[in-house]
C-alpha cells in the first residue's frame, strides 16, 4: 500500500556510512523492481536499470522529461497526472497500476507504490516510485479465469509464490515458492486451511490483509493487492516483506467460489525505501536524528505547546570545546569516532522520548519534552558535563573534550523552529564566551545582544564599502633626546549614526567575521600613502616612520608580503620607514611559517616589531629564531611600574634580553612622569603614550610637523 515511508527506529552503526550509501545505489541499480524518481513537476531524475530493461529507453534518453508526456498510454496519462498531483500534495492513494509504452511500441503493465522525500519546509520534494512489471502475471490471471487448472499459475509464476484458494471447501493450495517465502514445509500445506498462511503474517499486518481480501470478495475492489510481513510461526529470524495479489472467480450470480493469485518477495525494495528514508532523516555518522527530523519533532512540540500552554519543554544547543584541536592533531578518522562516542553519551543523558540530533560538525541539539520544570533542563546539562569529563579512549589515544551548552526554555510564544534554535544558540555562545565547559540559560538580554551584534556586522560591511574608516596617528618619541621618530597608525570608524566608534567595539567583530583582512590591507596602503605625503611636504623629517598593527588572520592569509610590496611600490616609500607590529602569539602559533613570512617582509626593507610582548607565549628563548628588529613592551607592565616591583624586574629582563639580541625596545602606554623615568632607567629606547600625545588626526599631525615636530615644552622636558 502506498504511503509516506515510516521512519526506522534503529540507529545506523557508526563508521562505513559513505560505503553504505554506495551500496544503497548499487541495490537500486541491481534490484528487479523498477525504481523511478520524479521531481515535483513530474520530470525524471532517476531511472534504474530495471526501468531501462523494461522500456528500452536509456536513462540519458529520459532524464529531465515529463513522465506522462512520452512513456504512458495516452488513455492513462490524464489519470496518472492526477495521481501524481495527489502525491505531491501529500495525499497518497492506494497502490496503482498503468501501462508503460516501450520504445518499440509494446505495452508493459506496471504496478506502483510510492514514497515521498520532504524538503526543509516539510513539503514533498521528490516522489520515489517502485514498480513491478506484472505484464506476464496479468496474462496468467486472465487465463486463470478461463481455466480451473490449479497448477497453471505455478508453471508460469516465475519467482513468485502461487496460491489457489477454494472458497467452497476453504482449502488452500500453494506452490513450492509460496511455501519457501512463508517458511512452511511441504507436508504442512497439502489441502491446508488458510490459517497456515495467516498464522505466518505479522500481527500488525494481519487485519489489513484480511480486510483487503474481504473487500475484494465483497466486490468493492477489482482485485486483492496488499503488502505484509511474513515469516515462520515462531517469528524466528527476520520478517520478509511480500506483496500478495489475487483475483476471485465468480459464478453466474457473481458469488465468488475460488480465488487465486501470487505472492512476491519485496523485501529488497522495502529495504531500499527504508535506507532512503534513513539517509533523509538521520545523521549518517552518528545515527542520531539530523536537522530535518529535529525540525519535524520541534514543529510538533511547538504545535502541542500552543494547544497546551502548561507543556514544559526545552532545547539544549551543544558545541564541543576544542574539537578542532582533536581533528587537526589526530585526524578526521579519530575526530569522527569522538563524535560517535559523544553521541552515545548524550543519548545516555536523556529519556527515550527525547530527541538527540546532530546538526553538523561538532554541534548537537537535544529536545526535551514533557518536563516538570526548567530545572530538568539544567539537570540534563549537568549530566552531560559530568559524562563528557570522563576521558574518551580512541585507539591508542586518550582524548578529553567538554561542551558549551545553551538552554532555551520552551514557550507558547515561539512560532517558528528557527527562533527556538536561534535562542539556544545564542545562550551557547554566551556560555562559550564565559569560559566554556558550562551552560547558560537564554534570556531576553542575549537576544538584544545578538541583534546588536548582527546590526554591527551589517554596519561594518557597509563601512568598508562606503570608506567610513580613517587613521589616527600616535607619536613615537626617542627617550634619549625627545626627537619624533614616527607614528603608530590606529584605525578609527566614523559611523554616520553612531559617530566615532571605539575600536574596542568594532575590532573584535571584524576579527570574528574576517573583515579585519581587507581592513588591514587598506590600513597598510593608507599609512604608506600618508607617510609619503608627509615626507614630500615636510622634508625636514626624512627618517619619519609609521607602525602598523597586523592581525593574526591577516598574517595567516599568506599574502602579507605581496600586499606590503605593492603598498611600498605604489607610494615609492622606502621599506625601512614601515614597521609591522605582530603579536608574539601570532608568531608562535606556527613558528616555521611565521619565520618564512617575516623573512619575506624583511627582504622588502620593512622593519618587524613584536607587539604586546610579555603577555602571550612569553617565548623569550625563541626570539632569536625570528628576523625581528624590536620589541614593544605591553602597556600592562608599563602602567604597573612603581606599584609592582616584580613588574619592573620583568621589564628589566625583557630589555636586557632585547639588547643582547641587538633589538630595540619601545614602551607603550606611558601616562605618568614616573613611568617615563623608570622606562628610561631600565634602558628602553622609545616610547609612546598619553603623556606625550593621544592619537592625532591627520590635520593635527600636520600642525605638529609644521611646528617642527615638538610635542610641547612640558613633554620635551620629560624626555630631554
Amino acid at each position: 500500500m502506498s504511503s509516506i515511508t515510516s521512519i526506522p527506529a534503529a540507529a545506523a552503526s557508526p563508521g562505513g556510512h559513505a560505503r553504505q550509501r554506495d551500496l544503497n545505489w548499487v541495490i537500486v541499480e541491481t534490484t528487479g523492481s523498477l525504481i523511478v524518481v520524479l521531481d515535483r513537476d513530474g520530470r525524471i531524475v532517476r531511472f534504474n536499470r530495471a526501468c531501462e530493461d523494461a522500456t528500452g529507453y536509456a536513462f540519458d534518453d529520459v532524464r529531465g522529461r515529463v513522465l506522462w508526456e512520452f512513456l504512458l498510454d495516452p488513455a492513462e496519462a490524464v489519470d496518472v497526472c492526477k495521481i501524481f498531483r495527489q502525491l505531491t500534495d501529500g495525499d497518497f492513494p492506494q497502490t496503482h497500476e498503468n501501462d508503460w509504452v516501450t520504445r518499440d511500441g509494446r505495452k508493459r503493465r506496471i504496478v506502483w507504490s510510492n514514497s515521498a522525500v520532504l524538503d526543509d519546509t516539510g513539503h514533498v520534494e521528490l516522489i520515489v516510485s517502485c514498480g513491478n512489471d506484472i505484464t506476464e502475471r496479468r496474462q496468467i490471471e486472465l487465463r486463470l479465469r478461463e481455466s480451473e487448472e490449479r497448477y497453471a499459475l505455478a508453471v508460469r509464476g516465475a519467482n513468485d509464490g502461487i496460491w489457489d484458494w477454494d472458497l467452497t471447501s476453504d482449502q488452500l493450495h500453494v506452490s513450492a515458492r509460496w511455501r519457501a517465502l512463508l517458511g512452511i514445509g511441504e507436508a504442512e500445506t497439502a489441502g491446508t486451511s488458510p490459517d497456515a498462511w495467516f498464522s505466518r503474517v505479522h500481527a500488525a499486518d494481519l487485519s489489513g490483509l484480511k480486510g483487503a481480501i474481504a473487500a475484494h470478495l465483497a466486490g468493492r475492489t477489482p482485485h486483492v493487492e496488499f503488502e505484509h510481513r511474513c515469516g515462520a510461526a515462531t517469528a524466528a529470524g527476520p520478517w520478509r516483506w511480500t506483496l500478495v495479489r489475487g483475483l476471485a472467480i465468480r459464478d453466474a450470480a457473481g458469488v465468488p467460489y475460488r480465488m487465486a493469485g501470487s505472492l512476491t518477495d519485496v523485501t529488497e525494495r522495502k529495504s531500499v525505501e527504508a535506507r532512503l528514508v534513513r539517509e533523509a532523516l538521520f545523521d549518517n555518522l552518528t545515527g542520531l536524528a539530523n536537522r530535518e527530523l529535529l525540525r519535524q519533532r520541534m514543529r510538533h512540540t511547538l504545535d502541542r505547546a500552543r494547544r497546551d500552554t502548561a507543556l514544559q519543554f526545552a532545547v539544549l544547543f551543544l558545541d564541543l570545546d576544542r574539537f578542532k584541536v582533536v581533528n587537526d592533531g589526530l585526524g578526521h578518522v579519530v575526530g569522527d569516532r569522538l563524535l560517535c562516542e559523544v553521541a552515545r553519551r548524550l543519548a545516555e543523558c536523556v529519556r527515550p522520548a527525547d530527541t538527540v540530533a546532530r546538526l553538523g560538525g561538532d554541534e548537537f541539539v537535544i529536545l526535551l519534552e514533557d518536563m516538570t520544570d526548567e530545572a530538568d533542563a539544567v539537570r540534563v546539562a549537568n549530566r552531560i558535563h559530568a559524562l563528557l569529563r570522563k576521558p574518551f579512549v580512541l585507539d591508542d589515544h586518550e582524548v578529553f573534550t567538554t561542551a558549551s551548552i545553551g538552554i532555551a526554555p520552551g514557550s507558547p510564544r515561539y512560532r517558528d523552529v528557527q527562533d527556538l534554535l536561534r535562542d539556544a544558540d545564542a545562550a551557547m555562545y554566551r556560555a562559550k564566551a564565559l569560559g566554556k565547559s558550562r551552560h547558560e540559560m537564554f534570556d531576553a538580554a542575549m537576544h538584544e545582544r545578538a541583534l546588536e551584534a548582527l546590526q554591527l556586522e551589517t554596519d561594518l560591511r557597509h563601512a568598508i564599502e562606503r570608506k567610513e574608516f580613517l587613521l589616527h596617528y600616535q607619536p613615537i618619541v626617542s627617550l634619549a633626546d625627545g626627537a619624533l621618530l614616527g607614528f603608530e597608525a590606529l584605525v578609527r570608524w566614523r559611523q554616520p549614526d553612531r559617530g566615532m566608534v571605539s575600536p574596542a567595539v568594532f575590532i573584535p567583530m571584524m576579527e570574528e567575521t574576517g573583515l579585519i583582512v581587507p581592513l588591514g590591507s587598506w590600513v597598510i596602503g593608507e599609512a604608506c600613502r600618508q607617510l609619503r605625503a608627509w615626507h614630500d611636504r615636510f622634508g625636514t623629517f626624512p627618517a619619519l616612520g609609521v607602525s602598523v598593527n597586523v592581525s593574526g588572520k591577516q598574517f595567516a592569509k599568506g599574502n602579507l608580503a605581496a600586499e606590503v610590496e605593492a603598498a611600498l611600490r605604489e607610494t615609492n616609500l622606502p621599506g625601512n620607514c614601515l614597521t609591522l607590529e605582530i603579536t608574539e602569539s601570532v608568531m608562535m602559533s606556527n613558528a616555521a611559517e611565521a619565520a618564512a613570512t617575516l623573512r619575506d617582509l624583511r627582504s622588502l626593507g620593512a622593519r618587524i616589531s613584536v607587539d604586546d610582548f610579555g603577555v602571550g607565549y612569553s617565548s623569550l628563548s625563541q626570539l632569536h629564531r625570528f628576523p625581528i628588529d624590536g620589541l614593544k613592551i605591553d602597556r600592562s607592565f608599563v602602567q604597573r611600574i612603581g606599584a609592582e616591583e616584580p613588574d619592573a624586574e620583568i621589564v628589566r629582563t625583557i630589555v636586557t634580553l632585547a639588547h643582547n639580541l641587538k633589538l630595540g625596545v619601545t614602551a607603550e602606554g606611558i601616562e605618568t612622569p614616573l613611568q617615563l623615568e623608570r622606562m628610561r632607567a631600565l634602558g628602553a629606547e622609545a616610547a609612546q603614550g598619553y603623556l606625550f600625545a593621544k592619537p592625532l588626526a591627520v590635520e593635527q599631525v600636520e600642525g605638529l610637523l609644521a611646528a617642527g615636530g615638538h610635542l610641547g615644552e612640558q613633554s620635551a622636558r620629560r624626555v630631554g
